[in-house]
């Protein structure tokens, strides 16, 4: 027993002198120093929407789990939806690590939310020939942006909020000022907070200003330009940032990166959630549940048609999606189906074909940078649309001039051969459609005469030599 409490005793104390060795090797003051190890690798290549949001909320917690001692965020974006880059950046300002926002490779830019995205980053780097900027906010429906304050450019970097609008700005109104300012408020405080140019970064958003690589390192809107990973993390080494209210000293020269793939979710999410192919499910959804009404038992049309319509819907409303468009299309869809099933001469389909074409185009904001649907896309299925309703139309015309095969029309005009002689103006018998008729003529004809029906009185057919 008291070997085991000897045991207890030097293994405390063995913790304690460890704890006072690691303590001695820290820097003064309340900063850290965080070791070289494993820094993990996410890429955002594409538009910034409701996938790329959950994929870098996703690998940022994996790569915590693992232990990464950093996150290097290489970034290629044209921009994208706020909603999906204020997410990206909260959890960025969330992370228990550092995250170095590097814009690679070359060529690649950093427009409209990815420059928020670049200055939320405890580290802001590029590649060479990149660039970033243009971050004026688009408002749904495609609202004209605010022009640039006279002399916004003189004002020192450390103003404050942007000043009021002046009233000769062309095309300014609330709903455009409360939006720009918004932004402007949030990107300073993203640039106050991380020590950079705020001046530049009110400019980008109210002006839509752009920066190369290599003046963006000369206007401090970043904080080095780095050829590649490797060159980022060793230029990022000795430097001292802020994660979570503590400053912390970074050692990343030499660590190993591993990278941190979308994963099946991610990329499923980031399928449906394409415009194109949101709009595409929409459609089909829509034609599978009424081909289904129309030839009830089929079950394949309606069952996919069901799945393809709620994974169409859930897409829908992660996007920025204009409910007028949509309307108008339901109008369009049902306008041509009631040309199908009560054809009106091509009136409700003509009304329909320009419903649905209108909401197809009105249905996504074209002005989101990678957010609107294919106008190929939309243009095949009018042209489709529109072959299909000249097919209806000839087929009601000429059902119109196509001979009757029953009742009394289906008679007229029709001829056989007499069974026996008629006298003038009396009566006998004939062979028609397989079927004897008695009949009257005002001439005399002999038995096989060939006749023609002109007229039907009951069981009594008048007929005339042909």
């Amino acid at each position: 027993m008291a070997r085991w409490w000897w045991t207890v005793w030097l293994a405390t104390l063995g913790l304690v002198f460890a704890g006072g060795g690691l303590a001695a090797q820290a820097p003064a003051g309340n900063g850290r120093a965080i070791q070289a190890g494993s820094v993990a690798r996410i890429v955002l290549d594409g538009a910034i929407g409701p996938a790329a949001a959950e994929y870098f909320d996703d690998a940022s917690q994996r790569a915590q789990a693992d232990g990464a001692s950093a996150i290097a965020l290489q970034l290629d974006t044209p921009g994208g939806l706020s909603d999906s880059m204020r997410q990206i950046i909260g959890a960025m300002l969330a992370c228990k690590v550092p995250v170095l926002v590097y814009v690679a490779p070359a060529g690649a830019r950093a427009a409209s939310a990815g420059t928020y995205i670049l200055y939320a980053g405890q580290i802001a780097a590029m590649a060479p020939a990149t660039h970033l900027g243009a971050a004026t906010p688009v408002q749904l429906g495609g609202g004209t942006p605010l022009p640039p304050l006279h002399g916004a450019g003189d004002r020192p970097a450390g103003a404050g909020s942007s000043a009021p609008a002046q009233p000769d700005q062309v095309g300014a109104d609330a709903e455009s000022h409360k939006m720009v300012n918004d932004a402007i408020a949030y990107i300073r405080s993203l640039a106050q907070l991380r020590g950079r140019n705020a001046q530049w970064a009110e400019q980008a958003v109210r002006g839509a200003a752009t920066l190369t690589a290599a003046e963006a390192a000369q206007q401090h809107v970043i904080d080095f330009v780095a050829n590649d990973v490797a060159d980022l993390l060793a230029k990022a080494d000795g430097r001292t940032v802020q994660v979570g209210g503590h400053n912390l000293t970074l050692r990343l020269e030499g660590a190993t990166v591993r990278d941190y793939p979308p994963g099946a979710r991610t990329r499923l999410l980031e399928v449906i959630t394409n415009p194109t192919v949101a709009y595409l499910l929409l459609l089909g959804g829509i034609f599978g549940l009424l081909l289904e009404a129309l030839h009830p038992g089929a079950m394949l049309p309606g069952i996919a048609g069901a799945i393809c319509l709620l994974v169409g819907l859930y897409a829908l409303q992660l996007l920025p999606v204009n409910y007028a468009g949509l309307a108008l299309m339901a109008l369009g869809v049902a306008l041509l189906v009631g040309e199908a099933v009560q054809p009106t001469v091509g009136a409700l389909g003509a009304g329909g074909l320009v419903s649905f074409v209108t909401g197809s185009i009105m249905l996504m904001n074209t002005a989101v940078p990678g957010y609107s649907v294919n106008l190929g896309v939309i243009a095949g299925i009018a042209v489709c649309a529109a072959v299909l309703l000249g097919l209806i139309v000839w087929l009601v015309f000429r059902s119109r001039r196509a001979r009757q095969f029953s009742g009394d029309a289906a008679m007229l005009m029709d001829t056989g051969a007499l069974l026996e002689p008629v006298p003038g103006g009396g009566e006998g018998w004939m062979m028609l459609h397989g079927e004897r008729w008695r009949v009257r003529c005002a001439t005399a004809l002999p038995a096989g005469a060939q006749v023609r029906v002109v007229r039907r009185q009951g069981l009594l057919l008048w007929v005339e030599p042909v």
